[in-house]
């Protein structure tokens, strides 16, 4: 099955074709350096990282680049705030997007630009348009005129009244059109600001991301990305803008992740509903916030909730589980493995699903029935099966970090998760030992009321108790998201 991709341009999905054979260009809008990363900037990278490690999964050339924003109003707001340079919050805020995202094990780019680096670039371009009569000038702003671009709109569906809402626009009597948007904004006192042939001031918005796509990638290129929020105006923008300049189509393929919502609420500033990434971390594993987003399809809407967590939490634990299991079995020796095609089946059924349009939700289900098949081939075992045992795990495997999974080694999992989850039950290690110490103790003294009173209330606190030959092991329960299981 051939790629198919949902261009928002054109509100269908369409069969992919890169327009340089074996190579992809895609571009995805980075963030505005100015605070701490939520989990709504979460679902946009997580989502674009998935885009591209399957891209380069199936052999292509993947060119990726992905912006920061350093020059912006709410970046001076918060050099004045904090009593540092704007440069300085640049560079502060930066740093903390590349802890946020390392942690959550997303890939970097092929390029990072900033918008600052590219100032004489922007020049040019509003240098351009000015030329080619798009754009006009007044004390020292300069303007894009929508009025003459007469595809004003194409990308975001929206009428003029609609767009005129999601614009939030100014009343601004400078401007010939309220739609109008700024290429050059004139400096004010003490703000940064640049010299340019139309006036000293700073770029607009919306046009650093025209710049630095197109200088990287050229134009047209293969895809654009970026959260559902960015459609209008700042995606509608730049395509104008671009368009306008070079004559040529900006971008062949649209893709936009849907909003992230807290508890049924729309996550915003406003309303003071916005969870960042480094709070999430402290009491979570970071593959549960991706498994979180990967469970329902990018473009649609999804309600942040700590049940939801939780289970993701339980399936996560459910596939490291059973990695723990295979690795039991023969430890010491090197071995082969050999194809099972129950297995190949599941593996052929993932890359169908991500084909269409990166459908991660039933993707990730072939990964779930990859580990029951494990499972079941554990259960069941006998020495014939190791090989086959070893080809499906490599299987699960390898999908799994398809989709930014599986990253951690059994025994920085099992430590990192049992403290987690010891914490968030008023327990630590020497008191869990020592119960199960006195478990044990009962047990030997035929005193099975204690004993198992004992693992009833670890059971509760969700601490399964395994019985063994070589003694009491103990792990954190789960339940399945595969029907509810055990």
């Amino acid at each position: 099955m051939a790629l198919k991709i949902y261009n928002t341009l054109t509100l269908k999905k369409e069969a992919f074709k890169p327009i340089e054979k074996n190579v992809i260009k895609l571009y995805v809008c980075g963030v505005t350096v100015y605070g701490h990363c939520h989990i709504g900037h979460a679902r946009s990278a997580i989502v674009f990282d998935v885009v591209y490690r399957y891209l380069l999964e199936k052999g292509y050339n993947v060119i990726f680049i992905k912006n920061f924003t350093d020059i912006d109003d709410k970046i001076i707001r918060r050099a004045s705030e904090e009593g540092i340079s704007w440069k300085e919050v640049g560079e502060k805020y930066i740093k903390s997007f590349y802890e946020d995202m390392d942690a959550l094990h997303v890939l970097r780019p092929v390029h990072e630009p900033r918008a600052t680096e590219h100032i004489e670039d922007m020049v040019r371009l509003v240098e351009t348009l000015l030329e080619k009569g798009y754009a006009y000038k007044v004390n020292g702003n300069v303007y894009f005129s929508v009025e003459r671009y007469k595809k004003y709109g194409e990308l975001s569906k929206r009428t003029l009244e609609e767009m005129l809402a999601g614009a939030r626009v100014e009343i601004d009597e400078r401007k010939k059109n309220p739609l109008d948007f700024a290429l050059w904004k004139a400096s004010k006192e003490g703000e940064p600001f640049w010299e340019t042939p139309f006036g000293t001031g700073r770029p607009g918005w919306h046009i650093e991301c025209s710049v630095m796509s197109t200088k990287y990638l050229n134009n047209p290129f293969d895809i654009h990305g970026g959260g559902k929020d960015l459609i209008f105006p700042h995606h509608e923008n730049e395509k104008a803008q671009t368009e306008a300049a070079t004559g040529k189509p900006f971008v062949n393929y649209w893709m936009h992740n849907g909003f992230v919502n807290m508890e049924k609420e729309k996550m915003s500033k406003s309303i003071g509903n916005i969870f960042l990434i480094k709070d999430f971390l402290k009491n979570h594993h970071p593959e549960a916030l991706r498994l979180f987003f990967l469970s329902t399809h990018y473009r649609n809407p999804i309600d942040y909730n700590e049940q939801s967590l939780e289970d993701m939490h339980n399936a996560l634990l459910r596939l490291y589980y059973t990695l723990e299991r295979v690795s039991k079995l023969q430890p010491a020796k090197i071995i082969k493995p050999k194809r099972h095609i129950p297995a190949d089946e599941l593996f052929n059924r993932f890359y169908k699903a991500m084909d269409d349009d990166f459908n991660t939700a039933l993707a990730l289900s072939y990964i779930f029935e990859l580990s029951k098949m494990l499972n079941r081939m554990i259960d069941e075992y006998d020495e014939s099966a190791i090989h086959s045992i070893h080809y499906t795990q490599n299987l699960m495997v390898r999908l799994a970090r398809i989709l930014g999974l599986l990253n951690d080694d059994l025994q920085t999992f099992h430590h990192n998760e049992t403290q987690r989850h010891l914490e968030a039950k008023g327990l630590d290690m020497e008191t869990l030992e020592k119960m199960i110490h006195e478990r044990t103790d009962a047990r030997k003294n035929k005193n099975f009321k204690k004993a198992d009173g004992i693992r009833n209330l670890l059971l509760e606190k969700g601490i399964m108790l395994l019985d063994t030959p070589a003694g009491t092991e103990w792990r954190i329960k789960y339940i399945s998201p595969m029907k509810g299981e055990e």
